[in-house]
């Protein structure tokens, strides 16, 4: 092979091997999270809101929340005044899952311990089919309600 050949194999190798890297399967989610928080708790529930994002090709669905603060979190909906334990929620290939007061949300039983603004708990989202997402939740006052400030 002459340098000119072996030139030319190298970068189209390269390129096909950057543009596999760089794509993913149409059949894939591609989660990320964003916007969350918790605010204060008053008592020894809490209450967990965040946005997951699919910008991949496939529906998911949140099946489970994990977190060291309690060892019972749970996913609810509120439909009228009442809430109501569900065992997932989609998140639709190229759409959105918001959870936010007044809706779907995460709850937090028997918490360990009763965080204060400013602190951080830490939670795990699990997902049928994306891998596990660790996020973090900033606590905010007990009435903090990002929709109510714009």
């Amino acid at each position: 092979m002459n340098r000119r050949t072996t030139s030319l194999v190298l970068t189209v190798g390269l390129t096909t091997a950057l543009t596999l890297t760089g794509c993913s399967s149409p059949d894939t989610p591609e989660l990320t999270v964003g916007d969350g928080y918790m605010p204060r708790p008053v008592g020894d529930l809490g209450a967990g809101f965040l946005t997951v994002t699919n910008s991949g090709g496939a529906d998911d669905k949140l099946t489970a929340v994990t977190s060291d603060i309690s060892d019972d979190v749970t996913i609810h909906t509120t439909e009228g005044q009442k809430m109501r334990q569900v065992k997932s929620f989609d998140i639709p290939a190229g759409g959105a899952l918001d959870l936010e007061r007044g809706g779907n949300h995460l709850m937090f039983m028997n918490l360990k311990s009763r965080p204060e603004p400013g602190q951080k708990i830490g939670i795990e989202l699990h997902f049928e089919k994306a891998d596990p997402i660790k996020t973090e939740l900033p606590v905010k006052e007990a009435n903090y309600n990002p929709a109510a400030r714009r």
